[in-house]
């Protein structure tokens, strides 16, 4: 049986995705689960695997290529099977007409005397939306989807071209040589965190917390954690499986607003910001509550692996409820994190360093942390997000108590 091989979509608001790469090439074969290609979306490049066994063939789509979601781009067939020949005809109308080239700079065109594209140009609703927000003059944007239809990559380019619906031709176009073109991650990480940040009610609150305790549980398991599971136990592991315990006991900082209202996540997934070459993704550990804490130092290893080579799954980068956001290995004391919609929190931890604190009353010096909680308000209030983090406190000042 003939399995077509289409883009997938990786999640709700996605449009289009970029082949990356085949790791088989057309007549070899594949077996189900083996990864067959890699995709990029706005959140990372993906691996995706074969869903059978067979051989790769009617390949239609090549790297570089950005596709519509659900276009089917090849097939896996059983050895001397072909591809139904309605299936292929179909398929392959479709590709003559959506199958587009990797975005480049939008050029620009002569300005109409109409913000209207010409009559035969496709404008997609996302790319027409965003056109309205930015003032932009679609008869000046020259699509590169399918048939040179305006795609909102196109519209986020040409703004960050210096477009605008009044931008003077000459200057705007001087503009695009001076510009650094952007990936489609970056590109579309610079509008979600805009989009978080304009519409999510952020507010913070802040405790510094003695890391003591922190410190001395990671010398201690970390030996038997890294013969078990040969993964060296940071902070962060523990970090991770104390914010599982506090999210626990406070269901509000781990739920997601949906647009309605507030929505009660059933599962705790912790995701951890992690920075690539292209911007940061957010990696998640599923059911993070039910894991030992060799788990979450393994499944962090293995995610932090994958995405700085480029390997992620779908699995790894959907689902989280709760982002971690760490910086301290840059040196960084503190910091402000932008909520990852449509979660309703995010935690930004600064380094460990020796700070003069009171303790009983004397000046002593002790290695401090400093967490900061981003809330969205529409979810969070104040007492709530001071209250979560409480008890988060409490679990990094006896850490060893997670662990009986």
């Amino acid at each position: 049986m003939a399995h077509s091989i289409v883009m997938p979509a990786l999640e709700m608001a996605q449009e289009t995705g970029k082949l990356i790469s085949w790791r088989k090439k057309e007549g070899e074969a594949i077996g189900k689960g083996e990864p067959l290609l890699d995709v990029e979306t706005d959140k990372a490049v993906v691996e995706i695997e074969s869903p059978a066994d067979g051989i790769l063939v009617g390949v239609k789509a090549h790297a570089g290529d950005v596709i519509p979601v659900g276009q089917t781009i090849a097939w896996v067939v059983s050895p001397g099977e072909e591809i139904p020949a309605e299936l292929a005809a179909a398929s392959g109308r479709r590709m003559d007409t959506a199958v587009a080239a990797a975005p480049a700079p939008p050029t620009q065109v002569p300005a109409q005397s109409t913000s209207a594209p010409a009559a035969n140009v496709r404008v997609s609703p996302k790319a027409r939306r965003l056109a309205k927000e930015h003032g932009v003059d679609l008869s000046r944007v020259r699509g590169t989807g399918g048939e040179g239809e305006i795609q909102a990559e196109d519209i986020l380019a040409f703004v960050a071209a210096g477009g605008s619906a009044t931008a003077n031709t000459k200057s705007a176009q001087a503009e695009v040589h001076a510009t650094q073109p952007l990936s489609q991650v970056a590109r579309l990480m610079a509008e979600r965190t805009t989009m978080s940040w304009t519409t999510a009610p952020h507010f913070f609150v802040i405790r510094e917390i003695d890391a003591s305790a922190l410190i001395a549980a990671r010398e201690k398991f970390e030996p038997a954690i890294e013969k078990e599971r040969s993964a060296k136990l940071s902070h962060t592991d523990l970090l991770i499986a104390a914010v599982a315990h506090a999210l626990a006991k406070h269901p509000l900082v781990n739920a997601s607003w949906s647009g309605n209202g507030v929505q009660l996540n059933s599962e705790i997934n912790v995701g951890v910001a992690m920075a690539v070459d292209d911007g940061v993704v957010v990696a998640a550990i599923p059911s993070t509550d039910k894991k030992k804490l060799g788990e979450i130092a393994m499944m962090r290893r293995d995610l932090t692996e994958r995405a700085r080579g480029g390997k992620l799954r779908p699995a790894d980068i959907t689902g989280a409820t709760f982002t971690i956001s760490n910086l301290g290995m840059y040196q960084v004391d503190a910091f402000t994190a932008i909520i990852v919609a449509p979660q309703a929190a995010i935690l930004a931890v600064g380094r460990i360093a020796d700070r003069v604190v009171p303790v009983d009353g004397k000046p002593a010096i002790r290695p401090m942390l400093t967490l900061t909680l981003s809330c969205d308000h529409r979810v969070l209030d104040g007492a709530r997000g001071a209250l979560f983090l409480n008890d988060l406190a409490s679990a990094i000042l006896e850490p060893q108590k997670l662990f009986q």
